[in-house]
């Protein structure tokens, strides 16, 4: 073979290679969209995208259709994959379970590309663990990505009629706990600034006064960060509960910003420039509902440090 015919192959494959390049980056906003709706994690769902670009880059021509279709049955795939694999793990895993924060505000990673809805918060992902992996995806693709029965049916490998019933049962499994959000981010922000107020000052009339009746704190430590050790429920326990722990265990150079997490206005809390605590709340009829606590260091350590 000449050097120039080597030369007009190397350029062809170069060529071909920056156009699925292209292509991968044009759906990567939908591909992450769907990876960390299935697996609750920045790191698990990034994973899955640089398995399915691996897969893009060496799947033949004959194969692809539709680009759009065959990324989607591929990170759909890995994730419910992911999820059979890393069950025991989950169930395994110390004290609660909560997905890992993730930063929706301008400038912010995905944040142009990044579908941000109800289905990104953290109430609807943590009901999202109600559900089976085959379960989760036909729910997500249907229900948050408006997905035809019939495309469905060719991610998941099942048949429509399969697909249908699946549906039926996710939607049994999560209909009367489905989150409901009534205040404006103008109204979440102020409540969590009364909120974080009333916390640093000690302030339990404050504190009483922005929770709900049946206020529900969840708290994620991972075993590796302080925590509770279960769901707590009621106003006056959640609120003296929290007021305890902000006294023993936060430091007096804290360092609070607010910032916008998955979809909601949130806090995070440093100490040394490091993220020490993430918390976001749900909102109903003006009071704090649900109140998300993460201070597991393996969910903190891909959010920004402050300078």
């Amino acid at each position: 073979m000449t050097n120039d015919k080597k030369s007009e192959i190397g350029e062809a494959e170069t060529t071909n290679d920056q156009s699925r390049l292209d292509v991968f980056n044009q759906h990567r906003g939908l591909l992450f969209s769907i990876a960390y709706r299935m697996l609750g994690t920045v790191a698990d769902a990034e994973d899955m995208l640089q398995e399915t670009f691996l897969r893009w880059q060496n799947a033949s021509s004959n194969e692809i259709n539709s680009p759009r279709a065959f990324l989607v049955t591929i990170i759909s795939r890995l994730c419910i994959n992911h999820l059979q694999s890393a069950k025991v793990k989950r169930e395994e895993y110390f004290g609660q379970w909560l997905p890992e924060p993730l930063l929706t505000g301008p400038a912010t990673d995905f944040s142009d590309s990044l579908q941000i809805d109800e289905s990104l918060s953290m109430a609807f992902l943590v009901l999202l663990e109600r559900l089976n992996p085959i379960e989760r995806a036909v729910f997500l693709l249907r229900e948050v990505f408006d997905y035809q029965y019939s495309e469905i049916a060719g991610v998941v490998g099942r048949n429509e009629a399969d697909c249908r019933q699946i549906l039926r049962r996710a939607r049994q499994h999560v209909s009367q706990l489905r989150p409901r959000f009534d205040a404006s981010p103008k109204q979440h922000e102020a409540l969590l600034r009364q909120f974080r107020e009333a916390s640093a000052n000690g302030d339990l009339e404050g504190l009483l006064a922005v929770l709900s009746k049946d206020v529900i704190i969840y708290t994620d430590g991972g075993g590796k960060a302080p925590a509770l050790p279960r769901i707590l429920y009621g106003r006056e326990d959640v609120a003296e509960s929290f007021l305890e722990a902000y006294k023993k265990r936060v430091p007096k150079d804290v360092v609070s910003q607010y910032v916008q997490v998955n979809g909601q206005p949130g806090i995070i809390n440093y100490t040394n420039g490091q993220p020490r605590t993430v918390i976001t709340f749900d909102i109903l009829d003006d009071q704090i509902q649900n109140i998300y606590v993460v201070t597991n260091p393996e969910k903190l350590e891909r959010l920004p440090r402050l300078a």
